[in-house]
Order: C-alpha cells, then structure tokens, then sequence
C-alpha cells in the first residue's frame, strides 16, 4: 500500500499489518450479515484507497478505548472521593478528562460550567465555619453586586487566615445576623447592608446602600435604627454618612455616580424619579434626577437608550414643550469629563426660565 506521496502512511501501515493478522482484524471488525454488508463495502473501499477515513468500530473490539463512566449523580456539583466512590468511581478514574479537582478530596465533572455559586461551593467546604458577607452575600441576597474576584468572607475565629481569592474579616456575629441562603451560611439582611455602608469607599457605599433600599432587602429605618445602638463601633461613622446620602428610588449605579458628583461638588442634593405633569395634569415621564426650584431633570443615558431612542425623545419632546428643562449625560461624561457635567448643571441652575402657567 503506498501514501498519497509514494510511502505507506502510518494508518496504511496498520492496515497492512492487520491483514497479515487476519485473526487480529476479524476481532475488531463484525462479520459481513445482510445489514452492515453495505459498511462493508465502504470499508474496503476506504481502506484499500488509502483514506485515512473509516468507520466506527464496534464497541466491543479491544482496540476501542473504553467510554468513561460518568455517574449522573456526579455531574450537577461539587463531589468528595468518598462521594465518588459510592457512585462506582476510583480515584484513579477522577484523574481522567473527565473530571477536575477543584481542591484536595473535592472534584467536578469537566462539563460542568464554571459559576460564581460553584465558587462559593468550593470556598464553602473549604472554611465550613465561615460566614459570606459583604458583596458575597449581598449577590446571594440578589443584588447586583460582583461575588467573587474577592470572595467576602467573616470568621469568628481567630485561627483562620486569608485564602487566594478569599478576603477574610474577623467580627463578631450576633444572633440573628447569621441565616442560610441558597444552600449557603450568609450575612442577613440587615447585616449584610451594615457591612457594604461600613467597609467600602463612600461612593461604593451608596451605590450598594442605594441598590440594597432600592430591592427593598433593607429599609433606612433599620439602619438608621442599628446607628443608634451601635454608637462609636468600628465602621459606623462610614455608614452613617453612607445611610445620609443613600436614596432609595434610585434605579441604577449610575444614577447614584451622578447624583454624588454633583452633590459632593457642593450643589443641592436633587430628588430622584420625580414624576413630572403637564399643565392638565397628565403625566410626561420621571427624569432620574429633578431640581423642582429650577423645573431641571437630568437623565443618564445608559445602554438601554440606543433601543429606546425615539420613545425617549418623543418624551424629551414633551417635557420641554410642558416648561421643564433637560439635562442628559452618558458615562463617558461622568467619568471623563466630570468637571463638565458640574459646569452645565451649575450654570442651568443659575440661568432663568421661563415657567409654563399650571
């Protein structure tokens, strides 16, 4: 048998060897019956052309590598060795492809998608006497709020120290602070809002504080209630300047950025998703943030405008012709030009307008 080229191929080699081992090649090729006579044929024709093609073989052939075993029950999340090998499996086998090993005794199936909740399944067996807390059990509490990249983390115990990925805070956790979620030991509520208003940078503060009102998981009342009783502890004066400029209506992150700018530049704090009438009363639309002394909103343009461009203008439109002012910024202004969005809110607000008669 000679290759494309003139020399055997390695396949055509193999082939050749087989049929010097006619024993070898009956073992790994089912005899010819009326139904496979057809596949037969085709194999022939593939192995005496040279084409490095050719038909399965049958499963029991010795040749054929074995189909791993894979275990349904195995395949939905994490799993010990001792898990395994109630399923069938040694620990030999979890070396295969198939499997990954996530930490020492613990496995996952390889199709399993990777996940912040299998993260935190992992980091869970891993520090069983850890509570998630911060922006961790703030995403398990279903805000919008990134899990991982670190993993936030409170032990009551002194003996433990930081793990990749993992920040660690040691505090103590009255009763109550501590619940189960989503198969998780977490932060409550209340504690979870105290911890984001506490341990971040102001702006970050708010924007959690504002998302937490906002999802109503927590309420200014019992926050300002926990101030109270917690005068003088570590991270309190934090939260209650944070609980001071949190606004419950707010609706995006981004809404809370612009807001803060203007308000820590020195100008009034504005009301947000402020309903605005015409002169009969019929309502024209919320601007995220309002000046009712000047009739001034000020919109934050996100993604979602590009899709809602001509019912957003066609509301501008009213808004306007109704006497109020319009404002509207985009990320590349509160980021890149702050200054500038200062300047144009500063200087609307000095300037007269003329007030449509109610």
């Amino acid at each position: 048998l000679r290759g494309v080229w003139g020399n055997p191929s390695g396949f055509e080699s193999r082939v050749a060897h087989q049929l010097k081992r006619p024993e070898r090649l009956s073992a790994c090729f089912p005899p010819i019956t009326a139904q496979n006579s057809v596949v037969f044929a085709r194999t022939q024709a593939l192995v005496f052309t040279g084409s490095v093609a050719a038909p399965p073989p049958d499963p029991e052939c010795s040749c054929v590598g074995r189909r791993p075993i894979i275990p349904a029950e195995l395949t939905s999340g994490l799993f010990t060795l001792e898990e395994a090998r109630r399923a069938g499996l040694s620990s030999r086998q979890l070396e295969g492809r198939s499997w990954q090993r996530v930490e020492r005794g613990v496995y996952r199936w390889a199709g399993l998608t990777p996940s912040p909740r299998l993260q935190l399944a992992a980091i869970a067996r891993r520090l069983p006497n850890a509570v998630f807390s911060g922006r961790t059990a703030g995403w398990l509490h279903g805000l919008d709020l990134p899990p991982v990249d670190p993993v936030e983390m409170i032990v009551q115990d002194v003996r433990f120290s930081s793990r990749a990925g993992v920040c660690l805070r040691r505090a103590r956790l009255a009763n109550g602070e501590v619940v189960r979620l989503r198969g998780f030991t977490v932060s409550s509520r209340l504690r979870t809002a105290v911890d984001l208003g506490s341990h971040r940078p102001l702006l970050d503060a708010v924007i959690a504080l504002d998302m937490a009102l906002h999802h109503r998981m927590v309420s200014l009342t019992k926050l300002r209630s926990y101030i109270e009783a917690n005068r003088g502890a570590r991270g309190i004066a934090n939260l209650r300047r944070a609980v001071d400029l949190a606004e419950p209506t707010t609706e995006s992150p981004m809404e809370t950025r612009l807001r803060l700018l203007l308000v820590t530049a020195g100008l009034p704090r504005p009301r947000a998703q402020v309903s605005l009438d015409d002169e009969h009363g019929r309502p024209l639309g919320r601007p995220d943030l309002y000046y009712p002394e000047h009739r001034l909103g000020l919109e934050y343009d996100g993604a979602t405008h590009r899709d809602s461009l001509v019912a957003d203008n066609r509301r501008q439109n009213q808004i306007l012709n109704a006497g109020y002012r319009l404002l509207r910024f985009t990320a590349a202004d509160i980021f890149q030009e702050p200054e500038t969005v200062i300047g144009q809110v500063r200087l609307a607000m000095s300037q007269r307008w003329p007030v449509a008669s109610n």
